[in-house]
């Protein structure tokens, strides 16, 4: 029963919700984490035995493994959406989640580097020689020209830039598509990549590939942000998404409207993005601290 409820949930997710492959894959671990926590805690329950008691001791018992608050808190989302499925459906009369709140996450700044560190970035760091360093160099330019997240860079294919109109075509959470602009230098360095893989002999129609001639995986593009990010920061943070937050923290240091910021990193609300105003308010009190005679520093 519990087997058939996940493989129904699933399939409505990927077919009904349009969710990534990757978002179903989490989902179905997190179901299948609370469901062996359950059979050796209280042996084979029916779905319809499931209560909130039962949740909240899977709360404990991941905050017990030292888990962090926010993990805990996506594991009861999901959760929190699959027994909402269950009694839409009338597969379940009472949803257990119902009682259950997760634990507080402390909130924290986005990590980004700052506009010094984004220059000797792109004008001190030595790339690979030859196709490695070039696509690998596109890849960082990307990410911080467009803001765009990992997931939407791996899958981007060629025919997604349009070079006429300088954008670039992203298919982003819950399939959701925007298009995005970019500036001449980036223009310039996509016509550079294109040119030599044309040259290399490369012809998958995903933009970013290996010399093999492979799409790039998610752990190939982090090595390579990871890399170049040590060059210049010791923060302990070097991932993709850290040049996604400095991104959207330098345009709006920079004057941009904030519903603008929104649309180009494809969020659903206006709350995900007012995030970064508290990057640009830090560095407004930084201004005045160092500056104002009454600071008192």
């Amino acid at each position: 029963m519990k087997e058939a409820a996940v493989k129904d949930f699933t399939q409505y997710l990927s077919l009904q919700k349009r969710a990534s492959p990757l978002t179903v894959k989490n989902y179905t671990l997190d179901l299948n984490e609370f469901f062996r926590f359950l059979e050796s805690e209280a042996g084979d329950l029916a779905l319809s035995d499931i209560s909130h008691q039962h949740a909240r001791g899977f709360m404990a018992h991941l905050m017990d493994k030292k888990q962090s608050a926010r993990s805990v808190n996506r594991k009861l989302s999901t959760l929190k959406s699959f027994f909402k499925y269950l009694v839409r459906n009338h597969i379940l009369t009472v949803n257990p989640m119902q009682k259950v709140q997760g634990p507080k996450v402390a909130k924290k700044l986005p990590v980004f580097i700052d506009e010094n560190q984004t220059k000797q970035l792109f004008e001190g760091y030595t790339f690979k020689p030859g196709f490695e360093g070039v696509r690998d160099k596109l890849i960082i330019d990307i990410f911080y020209q467009t803001g765009i997240r990992r997931a939407e860079l791996i899958g981007m294919k060629e025919n997604d830039i349009d070079f006429f109109n300088g954008n670039l075509k992203v298919l982003g959470k819950r399939n959701k598509e925007r298009i995005i602009p970019f500036g001449i230098d980036l223009k310039r360095n996509l016509e550079q990549y294109l040119n030599v893989k044309k040259h290399t002999n490369l012809q998958n129609p995903i933009l970013l590939v290996t010399l093999k001639n492979n799409p790039l995986s998610a752990q190939n593009v982090t090595k390579i942000v990871s890399e170049a990010l040590s060059a210049v920061t010791t923060n302990s943070k070097k991932s993709p998404h850290v040049l996604r937050h400095t991104f959207a923290t330098h345009l709006l240091n920079n004057g941009a409207d904030i519903n603008a910021v929104k649309e180009l990193l494809g969020h659903a609300s206006l709350a995900a993005t007012q995030i970064y105003t508290h990057n640009t308010i830090e560095k407004l009190k930084k201004s005045y601290n160092q500056a104002h005679p009454h600071s008192g520093i």
